[in-house]
């Protein structure tokens, strides 16, 4: 594993590319195979990084590696030197499958020993720019110049994007001159693209129904039309009918219908109130299934199909124990040929609850992709499941049931994350075994975030040693969680459209996703004014039974929004960080020395007199107020409050002091070990204007000066409680 590792590192794999590439067998195997055929080819000269870069794209796509070794010669020989080339040459050997590759076609096809002279580049922007002209003239440097890129590169198939790049820079600045002042003016904003509009674009690249044929690896066999027929008279022909898989929610943005459906196969790992909550975070982000299923409402018709798919040979009783089936090297079955009759009198007996737990098991006669052996179809277990109670005691698998409901339910695309690719061949090979209607099977990567873990194992665990409170403590980053926090809906889905939607898996800084949610909140999310740690400042010169309200907007950006009042009395609070006793150089808020304004009170304070507590800490101060109409413009304005709430305040951090904590090379005592004993501090007393009296749990506020909140479930009438979900743009700490 070491040696490997070193050498995918030495083509410029990063260490932690290399350590992913190495969790995917078949990849693995693939780029090791590739670089070991490049460097014979290359002897001492070896395998430099844009080499390597290509050898990785090839080693990933490549579907057929009976051409691997011949692409990895031509990488080494560089005869293919581009990714335009290696995508040519990928089609190529798609297309040809079995002959006998002719080199000279294959050289034609991929543009091998093709040289584009400068001449030939300069003649061809020439060309797209003279085309262009008038509207270039007209738009300048607003003109869309990847529309100049695009047909250059049209033109000269075979050149060098960077080198056309540069020539159009070049003939475009000669045409147009400088950039002047109106040229360098922002251009208005362009709306962004939604999540479900950037997903319709998606759907763009998905078959269409009752295609499914021509889709990339789907097996066709002599019953194949029939029963894509049959599929289209069922399904009408004219909706694409896409799967919820558990959580995979953006096939709702098709024009499609939708289904969610829990795969609860595993009796012992389900429980009700995990595929409520599904449900509940779906609906919460806005997406509504056509129908929502189990795979349990299939057992018996899943059961009569293994039996069928006994008869037809495909599959036979085995009493390999557990241990020896784990892994990818399982040792041959010596009960793989046993006759058809005796293993349907054994499944039978198991479905009777003849045998013991791990006596016995139904498994499958075919290769997955990653090259295990015969999976399991049945096991046996004798744990109530908890919606088909004590009925069955033997349970199918996901490798078995999950192509099958498609199935059953007439999907048209079945989505799942990329790590199930492996069993795409198996999902195709039961379908066709059984003379079954096949859907298709669409990989997306999944998207990761540093700084937490995601896993159902693992956050059970945090739960258990009392890291966090539940699965929606704030601090994680599951659904509910997030939802807890005060992230909106709208923010997630925002987010899914920026990050995109890939075949590759993706890991995303959460401070993507915290932009995300303060560009939603700052147009949501009304204003409020808290102090966390209050200072209690007295008015002198005002009268003791003053009290006016102040009228604060909602949102200052637009006061026609609407606004709220907040009382103003002899008696204010402000953050203890709003003043200094010693000034220092740079500091604009409130000193001895130093006025400063209180916001939309429309009065400036200064200080006359600062009280301390025994111990030397300042606990009070004394001031006097003038009208900020008359008084000189303070450096500042700061927030208060008075005659306020007294609410608890949680502060989240990163629960995860390391960018990976389930990476062991990063945190080698596991990531239990790796907790931030700072990602929660609650403040018990902290102040809030009366403005948010009101508030239902999760209504979202922004506290001016400090952040963005939401209430928490836990508040009560006597006690508010709220929860940071981000803090505002600006640097908490500056001044």
């Amino acid at each position: 594993m070491a040696d490997t590792l070193t050498l995918f590192t030495s083509i410029g794999l990063s260490e932690q590319k290399a350590k992913e590439t190495l969790k995917n067998e078949a990849l693995s195997s693939a780029l090791k195979e590739g670089i070991i055929q490049a460097q014979r080819v290359n002897g001492a000269n070896g395998v430099d990084k844009a080499m390597g870069t290509l050898l990785y794209s090839m080693a990933s796509r490549l579907k057929d590696n009976k051409r691997l070794v011949f692409l990895s010669d031509c990488i080494a020989q560089r005869k293919i030197c581009t990714e335009l080339q290696l995508a040519a040459a990928l089609d190529f050997v798609k297309s040809h499958p079995e002959d006998p590759i002719s080199q000279k076609e294959f050289d034609e096809a991929c543009g091998v020993g093709v040289v584009i002279t400068p001449e030939q580049i300069e003649d061809a922007v020439e060309s797209v720019i003279k085309k262009h002209k008038e509207q270039l003239l007209m738009e300048r440097y607003r003109f869309n110049m990847g529309l100049l890129m695009g047909e250059a590169r049209s033109a000269l198939k075979w050149a060098d994007g960077k080198v056309i790049k540069n020539e159009v820079d070049v003939q475009v600045l000669h045409l147009l001159g400088p950039k002047t002042e109106a040229d360098l003016e922002k251009k208005p904003k362009v709306r962004e693209l939604s999540l479900m509009e950037q997903l319709r674009g998606e759907a763009l690249k998905f078959h269409k129904t009752g295609e499914n044929y021509k889709t990339e690896g789907y097996v066709v066999t002599p019953k194949t039309m029939d029963l894509l027929q049959k599929h289209i008279e069922f399904t009408g022909g004219q909706v694409e009918k896409k799967v919820f898989s558990e959580s995979k929610l953006f096939l709702q943005a098709n024009d499609g219908i939708c289904y969610l459906r829990y795969d609860d196969t595993n009796p012992e790992k389900e429980e009700e109130k995990y595929f409520t909550a599904i449900k509940d975070m779906v609906e919460w982000l806005g997406y509504t299934p056509y129908d929502v299923t189990h795979a349990s409402d299939n057992f018996q018709k899943l059961y009569d199909l293994a039996v069928d798919l006994i008869r037809r040979g495909h599959a036979y009783v085995c009493h390999q124990k557990g241990e020896e089936l784990k892994g990818h090297n399982v040792p041959p079955s010596p009960w793989r040929d046993r006759p058809v009759e005796e293993s349907l009198v054994l499944f039978e007996r198991m479905k009777k609850g003849m045998f013991a737990e791990g006596e016995a098991t139904l498994r499958m006669k075919m290769v997955m992709e990653d090259g295990k052996m015969d999976p399991v179809a049945y096991r046996i277990k004798y744990t109530p499941h908890h919606r088909t109670g004590d009925e069955w005691c033997i349970y199918p698998t996901y490798d078995y049931t999950h192509c099958l409901c498609d199935s059953i339910e007439n999907i048209t695309h079945s989505l799942c994350t990329k790590e199930f690719q492996a069993r795409r061949s198996s999902y195709y090979w039961l379908c066709n075994a059984l003379d079954l209607y096949c859907p298709v099977q669409w990989e997306y990567g999944r998207l990761n975030l540093t700084y937490t873990v995601v896993s159902k194992r693992k956050i059970i665990k945090l739960v258990e040693t009392g890291v966090v409170r539940d699965w929606d403590d704030p601090r994680l980053f599951t659904l509910t969680a997030l939802r807890r926090r005060g992230f909106p809906p709208e923010a997630i889905n925002n987010f899914c459209a920026r990050v995109g939607v890939t075949v590759s898996q993706t890991t995303t800084e959460p401070h993507l996703l915290e932009s995300c949610v303060r560009d939603v909140l700052n147009d949501t999310a009304p204003r409020a004014m808290a102090v966390l740690e209050p200072l209690k400042v007295t008015i002198t010169n005002l009268p003791k039974d003053t009290k006016m309200d102040v009228r604060v907007p909602d949102f200052p950006a637009n006061e026609s929004k609407g606004t709220h009042t907040v009382p103003f009395t002899r008696t204010v609070f402000i953050e203890q960080s709003d003043f200094r006793e010693v000034m220092e150089k740079g500091y604009k808020r409130l000193t001895p020395e130093q006025p400063v304004g209180l916001r939309h009170a429309g009065y400036v304070i200064s200080v006359q007199k600062v009280i301390k507590d025994s111990q030397g800490k300042v606990v009070e101060l004394e001031v006097t107020c003038c009208s900020s109409d008359t008084a000189e413009k303070p450096k500042a304005f700061i927030h208060w409050v008075s005659q306020p709430l007294v609410c608890e305040v949680r502060l989240y951090e990163r629960l995860f002091l390391h960018k990976h904590p389930e990476d062991l090379s990063e945190v080698p005592g596991g990531f239990l070990s790796d907790i931030n004993p700072n990602s929660l501090q609650v403040i018990s007393s902290a102040l809030v204007d009366t403005s948010v009296k009101g508030a239902k749990a999760l209504d979202k506020f922004q506290f001016e000066r400090v952040g963005y909140f939401s209430l928490d479930p836990d508040s009560s009438a006597d006690k508010l409680v709220f929860n940071r979900t981000v803090t505002l743009k600006e640097d908490p700490g500056k001044i």
